[in-house]
């Protein structure tokens, strides 16, 4: 009975953050931003040694982190002075030292691989409310910035002469992939957070013709891929994270297969 209510909970887990990674991951393809994806799942060792030492939730000061990272580089890009790439290259590999530095100062011991793979299996019914309220939080904005979003996305200098506060819509797309970086470190960690977003989206956009489609299908492969991995993990003993990825990978080989 107890290991049914941890399936349950790891099931309900995985589906959220895939609800919202499926049109969070339609942007990242749009604006090409896997490499920001990445840079923040640098920052998560730095968030959970912060968290130990606060004594805070991982998720919570994961989060914080993230956040925090996002702020400063909507700070840097509009000094206009490096290119994105850059600034990206720089602040990630700069966060992963931090966060290393930081587990060696406060003598935390980390369970590395957890934080890598994802510990899907051991999410709380705690973790489950922490993350549907960030997953509620994260869909109401993108309902109420989707217009915008999608103006900025296809012509930010038109979208601001035409009114669309570009800069706040910026920050909050940033900040949404924040929160959904730390939600879905528990699902499939750090390591594989970037092709949770990037792999759904990727494979939606060969079967849609308008944004919309996409973003639904995104979200409906990637509750598929949750359960075609979790069910591969519970039958085969298999790392359920990496199963999850695997699983999305595979449909979007099928889905090129298809013909327009």
């Amino acid at each position: 009975m107890l290991q049914s209510q941890f399936l349950w909970y790891a099931l309900a887990a995985g589906i959220l953050v895939a609800l919202v990674s499926g049109p969070l991951g339609c942007f990242a393809v749009w604006r090409r931003m896997a490499y920001f994806g990445d840079t923040l799942a640098h920052s998560a060792l730095l968030g959970v040694t912060l968290g130990f030492a606060l004594h805070l939730m991982p998720t919570l000061a994961v989060g914080a982190t993230c956040c925090g990272l996002a702020l400063i580089l909507v700070y840097l890009q509009q000094r206009q002075q490096l290119s994105l790439d850059t600034l990206l290259g720089i602040l990630s590999h700069s966060m992963l030292a931090l966060g290393i530095v930081a587990v060696s100062l406060f003598e935390i011991r980390v369970d590395l691989l957890s934080l890598l793979l994802g510990d899907l299996l051991a999410v709380s019914s705690r973790d489950l409310l922490l993350m549907s309220t960030t997953a509620a939080l994260i869909a109401a904005l993108m309902y109420f910035l989707w217009d915008k979003l999608l103006a900025f996305t296809l012509h930010e200098e038109l979208a601001a002469v035409e009114g669309v506060p570009v800069v706040r819509v910026r920050l909050a797309l940033m900040l949404m992939l924040a929160l959904l970086i730390a939600i879905a470190m528990k699902v499939v960690g750090v390591l594989l957070i970037t092709a949770l977003l990037i792999i759904p989206a990727a494979a939606a956009r060969k079967l849609s013709n308008t944004p919309e489609r996409m973003a639904a299908l995104a979200s409906a492969i990637g509750c598929l891929a949750v359960v075609l991995g979790l069910a591969a993990s519970v039958l085969w003993d298999t790392p359920a994270g990496p199963s999850i990825v695997l699983s999305a990978g595979i449909v979007f080989l099928f889905c090129q297969f298809r013909k327009n």
